[in-house]
């Protein structure tokens, strides 16, 4: 069985797991190493159980923490080259594997895949880890734009993370000053809730069966807003699956990622 851990996601840090056989798979460390380690406590996530961590950026709400885990925990950092050259100074004495569109990683029991993303930062990925069970796990945050390469490796997915980052209005009415919002709604910034209700619609498929909202806006967004925005479209979409929001400060409870049936994968394939 593979579960997905969100150990928390938004503006001042962004933290998820995914566990499978025994192993686990950090995806962003966005806090410090200790706080990592309490909230997998929290979680019932086995820190010893980590074999490597997967880092979509180098920005500190998502790596601020890796670079002390990653030697602590002697795991290798799977990322961008261009990522690993900005993190370098503070990653001395950690492993690089190297992650990318035509270069997948293997850590543990877990492929990783990935490609580039619509980001104001170094060389910005959003990620799939494929399971050992064939559970796959999508992670696609800090995208500004959901590009063909974006859609291209979410196609498919039994769950995903996914960016819901503002609500249009709220944005407008946040007190922003216009280049902030600018920033925020353009294509090197954040996806807004329609954008990923967008998304979401377009990637369903059968065998989804858990999304879940990550990165909201304390001053732009809420739950409440997010799911308004995107439950009615992956409702009419067909999904049956289950939709949750990841919060800041609290881990969610582990979510069961159920592996796709036989005949899904050969439609897929």
């Amino acid at each position: 069985m593979t579960t997905l851990h969100a150990l928390g996601s938004g503006s001042r840090g962004n933290c998820f797991a995914v566990a499978s056989q025994g192993a686990t798979l950090l995806i962003d460390a966005g806090f410090s190493a200790r706080e990592i380690q309490r909230r997998a406590a929290l979680a019932g996530v086995s820190i010893e159980t980590v074999v490597g961590i997967a880092l979509t950026h180098e920005h500190g709400d998502h790596a601020c923490g890796a670079s002390r885990l990653a030697r602590l925990l002697g795991v290798p950092v799977l990322t961008a080259p261009g990522t690993w050259e900005r993190l370098c100074a503070a990653m001395e004495g950690a492993e690089h594997r190297t992650l990318g569109l035509t270069t997948p990683a293997v850590a543990g029991p877990f492929r990783v895949r990935a490609c580039r993303t619509s980001h104001d930062a170094a060389e910005p990925l959003a990620i799939v880890v494929d399971a050992p069970d064939g559970a796959s796990v999508g992670v696609a945050y800090d995208l500004g734009r959901p590009t063909a390469s974006v859609r291209y490796l979410l196609r498919g997915v039994t769950a995903v993370v996914l960016e819901a980052n503002h609500d249009d209005v709220l944005l407008r009415t946040s007190g922003y000053p216009p280049s902030v919002q600018q920033r925020i709604a353009g294509a090197g910034g954040h996806l807004s809730n329609r954008a990923a209700a967008e998304l979401l619609a377009e990637i369903h498929h059968d065998g989804l069966g858990v999304v879940v909202l990550a990165h909201l806006s304390q001053r732009c967004n809420g739950a409440a807003e997010a799911r308004a925005t995107i439950e009615p479209a992956l409702r009419r979409a067909g999904f049956r699956g289950e939709l949750h929001v990841a919060l800041q400060d609290t881990p969610l409870e582990p979510l069961k990622v159920e592996a796709p049936l036989r005949g899904q994968m050969a439609l897929e394939l």
